[in-house]
């Protein structure tokens, strides 16, 4: 079993930055892919990035490509999300994720361990 927790949210003017952590614990993360999704008041909980087990691959969301970086740090059992010129449209609870087995998806059904998120607030 895999306990997530994120933290590093909060409120930021847009443009601002802030970068989320996730910490694992429980059995180690180093062999699992990880994601981080983003579920925004009365919206559907929308992939964001996702990153290989080595952290040699990752993969954004067009809305947040080329502003945030996914990495990890496999010696921690941390997953990073650096957040970079934010929108007020990036305001949601932002959730990390790690499938049992497989990689990384956007489709947040393919993953077993969810945190219990952290909220991101931009303001304009």
């Amino acid at each position: 079993q895999v306990q997530l927790v994120e933290s590093g949210g909060g409120l930021v003017q847009a443009g601002g930055s802030l970068r989320l952590s996730c910490a694992a614990s429980g059995r180690t993360i180093n062999t699992y892919a990880m994601g981080w999704f983003r579920q925004a008041r009365g919206q559907e909980r929308e992939f964001v990035a996702g990153i290989g087990w080595s952290g040699g691959r990752t993969y954004y969301a067009d809305s947040v490509k080329g502003r945030f970086t996914i990495s990890r740090d496999n010696a921690k059992s941390t997953v990073y999300l650096q957040m970079n010129s934010l929108k007020p449209e990036d305001t949601a609870v932002y959730y990390c994720a790690a499938p049992r087995t497989g990689d990384y998806s956007n489709y947040p059904t393919i993953y077993d361990y969810w945190g219990q998120g952290t909220q991101v607030t931009v303001s304009s």
